[in-house]
């Protein structure tokens, strides 16, 4: 397990934990009542410290590399064996930072689609630390399009950077190919719920989150910047990152009181990378609920509603 910087005092804690269990172990000396409180403090601390978490220090959680990727959803939520990945855009290639394919989650079939990062030096390279090119964007589309075809709701996780900014990719179409994704989203003639599971910034992000509902975990962001862009830009340093996350409203919190997201789901404390089983199980309650109820809408209000939603985005009085 790895530990961020305001982390350090529960690393502690944890390590003195350990050692007062081992030296029981070799000693043979009953230790259970100084282990135990050392465990209790644990908690306490960790309440302390994750009860009271900075935008910051949440956008930092939202980077952890023991957090959840989309793969690691897909295989917590489908049933046993049913996740079928589809690959290819049909026009260039295929793009291994967009993954997609056809599961089933508790006996209903839905399309899964997501960015995906890397665990390894060598995997993060291979998946642009989850930029997408705009074949991937492009391979989304196609997956959704054969969702509709055959009346799937489409699910995706959202957790990248932003769009890959390489030159290959603006002499693809980057710009062309995010845009459309959101006008064929806007009409897609089937259910979409989208997910924000880790950092949700820019355009990157929007390319696969035009959804009926749309929800961030607790410990993710999203805006249409990160932090340090946001600095080097207003400061041109990337030394007031922190006071840009602070003022951006980035958290799933500032995203539900200005209405631009339905929900926030909860993590376990510390983070879903501390219990992945218990953050998948919350996240799977919210799909079912609402694949169920999204499913029974007549597809004309299924859209509506949607582009009703964005387009309210923009409303603003003076």
């Amino acid at each position: 397990m790895e530990y961020l910087e305001f982390e350090q005092p529960v690393k502690e804690l944890i390590e003195q934990y350990e050692k007062c269990v081992q030296l029981g172990t070799e000693s043979g000396i009953n230790v259970d009542e100084s282990c135990k409180k050392i465990k209790d403090k644990i908690e306490d601390t960790k309440k302390k410290i994750y009860g009271n978490l900075t935008p910051w220090q949440r956008v930092q959680l939202s980077r952890h590399p023991d957090r959840p990727y989309t793969l690691d959803y897909i295989n917590g939520l489908a049933d046993a064996g049913s996740f079928v990945e589809l690959h290819g855009d049909r026009n260039f290639g295929d793009d291994p930072a967009m993954i997609g394919g056809i599961a089933s989650i508790s006996g209903n079939t839905v399309m899964l689609i997501g960015t995906q990062k890397g665990r390894t030096t060598k995997e993060r390279q291979h998946r642009r630390f989850g930029m997408s090119n705009p074949e991937g964007y492009r391979k989304a589309l196609r997956l959704m399009k054969l969702a509709e075809k055959f009346n799937i709701p489409v699910v995706t996780f959202v957790d990248t950077p932003g769009a890959y900014p390489g030159l290959e990719a603006e002499e693809r179409g980057q710009g062309e190919a995010i845009a459309r994704n959101i006008y064929e989203m806007c009409q897609l003639k089937t259910p979409i719920i989208t997910i924000i599971i880790g950092e949700g910034a820019s355009g990157g992000a929007l390319g696969i989150g035009v959804g009926n509902k749309v929800y961030m975990l607790e410990n993710t962001w999203y805006s249409v910047i990160s932090p340090e862009n946001c600095s080097a830009i207003l400061w041109r340093s990337w030394e007031y990152k922190e006071t840009a996350a602070n003022t951006m409203k980035l958290t799933g919190e500032d995203m539900l009181k200005q209405k631009l997201i339905d929900g926030i789901i909860p993590e376990p404390l510390g983070g879903a990378h501390y219990d992945p089983a218990s953050t998948f199980d919350n996240v799977k309650k919210v799909l079912l609920k609402d694949i169920k109820t999204l499913s029974k809408m007549p597809v004309e209000k299924l859209v509506a509603e949607r582009q009703d939603k964005f387009i309210a985005m923009g409303e603003f009085k003076g």
